[in-house]
């Protein structure tokens, strides 16, 4: 799995409440027209808005945020009493169009490649799979991506038969 250091976001700080280390992955849907348009806001200073990974749907990986940062893709949310979920978290942006632009089914090789990351995360980490939870699991009413086209079972299986 080759990732692209291309793009670099100064949307950080640093983990905070004593989390060294990422527990969850949260995975996000862009909700942009195009994936380049997300990758400059999540890049732009003035946005306010970051992500530690994007991944295209044909497949292309950006880390955009060092996994020892905090980046900023939650927001207001919480899950199981914590209420700092950028910095108990890695974020996954999916590019897609959303509810917004044309909400669209994943590409298998987008979900292919964020199968292996979320595998990688996983792994380095430590993070179980019931730790790995939609935007709209962490932030509900507010937020509802990646929304009801995206795979859980898919993810799921190919996880739970590591």
């Amino acid at each position: 799995m080759e990732v692209l250091h291309t793009y670099k976001s100064p949307n950080f700080t640093a983990r905070r409440g004593g989390h060294a280390t990422p527990s969850m992955i949260i995975i996000h849907y862009t909700d942009m027209k195009t994936g380049q348009e997300a990758l400059e806001r999540l890049c732009d200073p003035a946005s306010e808005v970051s992500a530690h990974y994007v991944i295209e749907e044909d497949g292309r990986l950006f880390q955009l945020v060092d996994d020892d940062k905090r980046a900023w893709h939650a927001g207001a949310s919480e899950w199981q009493g914590e209420s700092d979920i950028n910095s108990a978290s890695i974020g996954i942006e999916l590019v897609n169009p959303g509810h917004t632009w044309g909400y669209r089914a994943f590409p298998d090789v987008q979900i292919e490649v964020l199968i292996d990351l979320c595998r990688e995360l996983m792994g380095k980490y430590d993070i179980p799979l019931n730790r790995i939870l939609g935007h709209s699991d962490v932030a509900p009413g507010r937020k509802i991506d990646p929304g009801e086209l995206f795979p859980w079972k898919q993810l799921r299986g190919a996880l739970s038969s590591d």
